[in-house]
């Protein structure tokens, strides 16, 4: 059986092979999207799931702590749209994939969504 199917011009794509995948809540991804700029690789934006995925490099999240965050490496799959597809309905990219940027450094998005996530300065509880 094949890696990849295509589902309404998306592709179901096995993680863990040339990358993982980090499952983050919309909210905390657009923030850490927003600390990173031009140093964040593509990202997959799941309107259903209300949830963002970043691409790492395949296990690089050995030691990823990050609450509210789930890791996608081997026997987990994303549905991917095509690589231009930057509206909904559905899936759709909020950076768009490339040759030269598919991944971000997994140390660079940790510490972004530890700072999307955490108490901000001055707050009150």
């Amino acid at each position: 059986m094949s890696s990849v199917r295509t589902i309404r011009n998306c592709r179901v794509e096995a993680a863990g092979g040339a990358w993982d995948a980090v499952r983050v809540p919309r909210s905390a991804g657009l923030d850490a999207l927003a600390i990173l700029g031009h140093r964040s690789g593509a990202v997959l934006e799941d309107p259903l799931s209300a949830a963002l995925y970043f691409f790492i490099p395949q296990g690089t999240a050995a030691d990823w702590d990050v609450d509210g965050t789930r890791i996608l490496g081997e026997d987990d799959h994303v549905v991917v749209p095509p690589d231009r597809r930057t509206q909904g309905p559905g899936p759709h990219w909020r950076v768009c994939p490339s040759t030269d940027a598919w991944t971000t450094d997994a140390a660079a998005l940790q510490a972004a969504l530890e700072d999307a996530v955490s108490p901000r300065a001055g707050a009150t509880r």
